[in-house]
C-alpha cells in the first residue's frame, strides 16, 4: 500500500476524533503526505503505513502519527517534549472513558499545567493537544465541566484548539461520515429514519423547558435526544426557556437547568426564552381576533371546563370582532373587568379531541413580577399559544416532545396555519417513567416543603441532580436513554435497567475499600500472623491506573459480628487480601454474641478451598486510625409502583425512606474527595456526599447496583397504607357494582317475566327467590370490580382478603351471603336452595346437575 490509510468506526463508543484531526493537521501541513480516511461500520480502528505492519488502537495510532511524521512537529522539538507529549496521549486515551470523579481530577491537573501554557507541550500544536481535545470531546463529564467555566485556562485552551481548521473539519467530516452510514442503514434502529424530511446542515431543533423546576430523568430523554438529533445532522440545537407563567418560575431554577444540562455534556448553539417574542406574540393575538379566529371570555373557570368537556359553546364565542379588541385591551390593562377575562382560540367547541375545544391562549396574571420582564406585561401568552409561533420563528424544523401531547399536535398545527406561519414537523416519542417515582413538578416540591426530603437534589428524586449524587453517571443517563430508541411505548421502568448500565460504567473503575459495620465488630487475635506492618495493594486489582493504597496487616484484626457468628471452630476462612486462618476458639455471650475470637494463621492456605471470605480491619493506632462513617442507604419514596387517577399519592409514601448505620472503614478512605464513588468489598458501591455530615462523620451513600433484590421497595406497606389501599380497592368495587346495576335491574324484570311465564328455573316463591336474584346480580358486580381490580396485584391481593373476611361477617356486600329473611346462608358452604318443590334437572337456561 504506497498510500497511508486509516479505517475508522464513524459509530465507535469514543469518537475516533484523535486520528481524524491529525490526519487533517499532517495534510494542512503537507498535501502530498496526506493519510485516507476510510469508514466502515465496526472496523477496529487501523493505520496502514507502506511497508509496515497495521497499527491498531488509538493510543498506538496516534502515537504511530506523530513518530512517522514528527517531521512536522507533532511529536516535540527533542526528547522531553517527545516524552511530555507520550505521557499526555496516554492520559487522553484513559480520560476519554474516565468516569465523572476521574475527569473532574485530571480537569483540575490540565487547568494548573495550562496556566502559563497556549499549548500542552512547547509552542506549537502537537499530538498531546490533540489526543487530549478529542478526549474533551468524547468525554460528557469532562466537556461538561469545560464548558461550565471552573476551569477557565483549560476553557481557554480547549476553545482555541477547538477552533483550528483540523479539529473543525474533523469534527465536521465525522458528522459526514455518521450521517452517510445512517442514511445507508435500513433497519428500523436508527432514530433519524423516523425524523421527516430530515437534510443535513439544516436541522434545527430546540429544547424547552420551563423554569420552575429542576431537571429531571424525563426532562434528560427530551434534551438528550434533541441534542443527538441536532448533532447527528450537523445542526442546530436551541435551548428556550418557556418563561409564560410568572406564577411558577424563578430565577434560580433557570439557573440550575443550565447547570443541569452543562453536567449532561448538553450546550446549546443558542439560548432563547420565551419572553423576548412577547410583543410579537401579543401582535399575534390581536391578528387572531382581527381575522375573526379568537374571542374573549369571562367564563368561570369550573364552568368552562364543564362546558368543554360537554362540548358547549361559551356563550361569548360568537361576540363581535371590536368587543373582542375591547376585551382584550382591558385584560393587558388589567382592569378589575379585564381581570375577568382570557382570550381562547376559536377552534371548535364540540370537536371529538378535546385538546380542539376553544383552548385559552392568553391570561392576564398582573400581580407578580415576571423574573426577566418584571411588570411590563399584564398578560402572557400560554403554552399551546406560545409554542408553536416561536418554533417557526426561531427556525426549528422539528420539535420533539413526548407522544402525551399527540392530542395537542392538531392544536399546534391549527396556530400555525390559521397565522399562515412556517409548518413545523413534530417528532414525539414515549414518555419516560419509572416505577415507585412521581415525576410531577408539584408533587415534588410537597416533599420538599413537607421537609420530607432535603431538596431537589435529595439522592431520592429522580432529578437529574438527585440520581447524580446517587452516584449515577451521566455516561448511564445518555446510553440508557439512546438505548430506548424511538419508542412509543409510555411505560413504567424498573429502575434495575438503568442502575445495571450505571454498574457496569463504574466497576472497572472505582478504587476498592474496606468498611466493617461497627455495632459487634469482633477481635481476632491470629497465631502466628506477621507483627503489625504495612504494604502497598491495589486499589483495584484489575486496574492498576487507579494506584495503590497503603493496607495494614496486625496479629490482631477485627471483623464483623455477623462473620464472626458464622464461623465455626475448626473451619479455615479466608481473609481478603491476606491469607486463611483456622478459626481455634469463639468467646460468646448468653445471647450468642461473639466477643472474641482465636485462630491459627495458615496465610499459605489454598482460598478456593474455603467456602467463607470475610473482609477484616487492623485496630486502629495513633498513626493509622479507622475512621467512622456514616452508611446511608434509600428507599423509594412511595410504596406503590404505579398510582392511579384516583390515588392520593400522600396517602402512599413511605413512612421511612432513609436508613444510616455507622462503620468503621480503613484510614484509606481519609484522602477521598466528595462525589467520589468506590466499593466497599462484600458492601457494594457508595459515593462520598458529604465529608463532614451532620455529626461530624462522613456520609457514604448506597450506590444501587441493578440486582432486582436492591431495586425493591426495602419496606413494606404499614397497616395504614394497607388500609388505605383496600378502601381504594372498595372503592372501585363499588363503583363497578354500580355501573352494573342497570343490568342487575334489567336481568330482573326478564327474570319475572319468564317466571310468569313458567318457562324459568321455578326455584321458590318470595324471599328466597329475592335472594337468588340479588345474588346472582350481585356477583355480577363483583366479578366486574375484581375486573377492574387486576392490574394492580398488590390490591388485588386486599380485595381478596376483604372479601374473606365480608364472607365471615355474613356480610351483604357480596354474593356468596344470601339473606332468606329467616336467616343468612352460604351459597358455596351450604345447600343453595332448600324446598319440597321439585327441583328440574335441566331448564332452557342451565343444567342443575352440578350445582345442586
Amino acid at each position: 500500500m504506497s498510500t497511508p490509510t486509516l479505517k475508522l468506526d464513524p459509530q465507535a463508543k469514543v469518537a475516533p476524533l484523535a486520528p481524524i484531526a491529525l490526519a487533517k493537521l499532517v495534510s494542512a501541513a503537507d498535501a502530498s503526505q496526506a493519510l485516507t480516511l476510510s469508514f466502515e461500520d465496526g472496523v477496529a480502528p487501523t493505520l496502514l503505513l507502506p511497508n509496515a505492519a497495521p497499527v491498531e488502537g488509538y493510543l498506538h495510532i496516534v502515537r504511530e502519527i506523530a513518530s512517522h511524521y514528527a517531521h512536522l512537529g507533532l511529536s516535540g522539538a527533542d526528547k522531553d517534549q517527545s516524552a511530555q507529549i507520550n505521557l499526555f496521549v496516554s492520559q487522553g486515551d484513559n480520560l476519554a472513558l474516565a468516569d465523572f470523579q476521574t475527569a473532574a481530577v485530571i480537569a483540575d491537573n490540565l487547568d494548573q499545567h495550562l496556566a502559563l501554557r497556549t499549548f500542552l507541550v512547547g509552542h506549537a500544536i502537537t499530538a498531546a493537544d490533540v489526543s487530549i481535545w478529542a478526549a474533551v470531546r468524547a468525554s460528557s463529564p469532562v466537556i461538561g465541566l469545560v464548558k461550565k467555566g471552573l476551569h477557565k485556562h483549560l476553557q481557554r485552551w480547549f476553545n482555541q484548539i477547538d477552533s483550528l481548521a483540523p479539529t473543525s473539519d474533523a469534527l465536521v467530516q465525522l458528522a459526514d461520515a455518521k450521517a452517510e452510514k445512517f442514511k445507508n442503514k435500513k433497519t428500523a434502529a436508527g432514530f433519524d429514519l423516523f425524523l421527516k424530511d430530515a437534510k443535513q446542515g439544516q436541522v434545527v431543533t430546540r429544547f424547552p423547558p420551563e423554569p420552575s423546576g429542576y431537571l429531571h430523568v424525563g426532562h434528560a430523554k427530551a434534551a438528550i435526544l434533541n441534542q443527538y438529533f441536532a448533532r447527528q445532522y450537523n445542526g442546530k440545537l436551541i435551548i428556550r426557556f418557556d418563561d409564560t407563567n410568572p406564577s411558577k418560575e424563578k430565577e434560580e431554577f433557570e439557573q440550575s437547568i443550565i447547570e443541569d444540562l452543562a453536567l449532561l455534556g448538553i450546550k446549546g448553539d443558542t439560548t432563547s426564552h420565551t419572553s423576548d417574542y412577547f410583543d410579537t406574540l401579543y401582535k399575534y393575538a390581536i391578528q387572531m381576533i382581527q381575522l375573526g379566529k379568537a374571542y374573549a371570555d369571562d367564563t368561570v373557570q369550573e364552568q368552562m371546563r364543564a362546558e368543554r368537556m360537554d362540548g358547549i359553546p361559551s356563550k361569548r364565542r360568537d361576540a363581535s370582532i371590536e368587543e373582542n379588541m375591547t376585551r382584550f385591551a382591558e385584560m393587558s390593562a388589567a382592569s378589575p373587568e379585564g381581570r375577568k377575562w382570557c382570550l381562547r382560540a376559536k377552534i371548535s367547541f364540540d370537536n371529538p379531541n378535546k385538546a380542539m375545544r376553544d383552548p385559552v391562549i392568553y391570561r392576564c396574571n398582573p400581580d407578580i413580577s415576571h423574573h426577566r420582564t418584571g411588570n411590563t406585561w399584564k398578560v402572557y401568552p400560554t403554552y399551546d399559544f406560545a409554542c408553536p409561533i416561536v418554533d417557526s420563528i426561531e427556525g426549528v424544523t422539528h420539535a420533539l416532545r413526548t407522544n402525551e401531547y399527540r392530542d395537542r399536535n392538531p392544536q399546534y398545527y391549527w396556530m400555525l396555519d390559521a397565522l399562515n406561519l412556517r409548518k413545523v414537523d413534530i417528532w414525539d416519542f414515549g414518555r419516560l417513567n419509572f416505577v415507585y417515582t412521581l415525576l410531577s413538578k408539584r408533587k415534588l416540591q410537597w416533599f420538599v416543603d413537607n421537609g420530607i426530603v432535603g431538596g431537589w437534589d435529595d439522592p431520592r428524586f429522580p432529578t437529574v441532580r438527585g440520581i447524580r449524587r446517587r452516584g449515577m453517571t451521566i455516561e448511564t443517563i445518555q446510553e440508557f436513554i439512546l438505548a430506548q430508541g424511538p419508542s412509543q411505548q409510555i411505560i413504567n421502568m424498573e429502575w434495575d435497567n438503568i442502575w445495571t448500565i450505571n454498574k457496569r460504567q463504574i466497576d472497572p473503575v472505582v478504587p476498592r475499600y474496606v468498611a466493617l459495620d461497627k455495632e459487634g465488630v469482633v477481635k481476632v487475635t491470629v497465631k502466628g500472623a506477621p507483627k503489625r506492618h504495612t504494604k502497598e495493594m491495589p486499589r483495584h486489582k484489575k486496574n492498576p491506573d487507579l494506584g495503590n493504597k497503603i493496607t495494614v496487616f496486625d496479629e490482631v484484626v477485627c471483623v464483623e459480628q455477623a462473620d464472626a457468628r458464622s464461623f465455626g471452630e475448626g473451619e479455615e476462612v479466608t481473609f481478603m487480601d491476606w491469607g486463611n486462618v483456622f478459626i481455634n476458639k469463639k468467646e460468646a455471650d448468653a445471647a450468642g454474641n461473639v466477643l472474641a475470637i482465636e485462630a491459627t494463621a495458615n496465610l499459605d492456605g489454598d482460598f478456593k478451598k474455603t467456602k467463607k471470605k470475610v473482609t477484616w480491619l487492623a485496630p486502629s493506632t495513633p498513626e493509622q486510625s479507622l475512621i467512622e462513617v456514616n452508611l446511608v442507604d434509600f428507599d423509594y419514596l412511595i410504596t406503590k409502583k404505579k398510582l392511579e387517577e384516583e390515588d392520593n399519592f400522600a396517602d402512599f409514601v413511605t413512612p421511612n425512606s432513609e436508613f444510616r448505620s455507622i462503620a468503621l472503614a480503613d484510614h484509606n478512605v481519609a484522602f477521598l474527595q466528595e462525589g467520589a464513588a468506590i466499593q466497599f468489598e462484600r458492601k457494594g458501591y457508595y459515593i462520598l456526599d458529604k465529608k463532614v455530615g451532620k455529626d461530624g462523620k462522613a456520609d457514604f451513600i448506597k450506590i444501587p447496583d441493578g440486582k432486582a433484590a436492591t431495586s425493591a421497595s426495602k419496606v413494606a406497606p404499614d397497616a395504614d397504607t394497607e388500609a388505605k389501599k383496600a378502601a381504594a380497592a372498595k372503592a372501585r368495587a363499588e363503583k363497578a357494582a354500580a355501573k352494573a346495576k342497570k343490568e342487575q335491574e334489567k336481568a330482573g324484570k326478564k327474570q319475572k317475566k319468564a317466571l310468569e311465564k313458567g318457562d324459568g328455573v321455578g326455584f321458590v316463591a318470595g324471599k328466597v327467590s329475592a335472594g337468588v336474584a340479588a345474588a346472582t346480580a350481585g356477583l355480577a358486580g363483583a366479578i366486574a370490580a375484581r375486573k377492574e381490580d387486576r392490574q394492580d396485584k398488590a390490591e388485588q391481593k386486599v380485595l381478596k382478603t376483604e372479601v374473606g373476611a365480608e364472607r365471615d361477617n355474613a356480610s351483604s356486600h357480596f354474593p356468596e351471603i344470601i339473606d332468606t329473611g329467616k336467616g343468612k346462608i352460604n351459597m358455596y358452604e351450604a345447600p343453595v336452595i332448600t324446598t319440597n318443590i321439585p327441583t328440574p334437572v335441566q331448564t332452557k337456561m342451565y343444567s342443575m346437575n352440578k350445582i345442586l
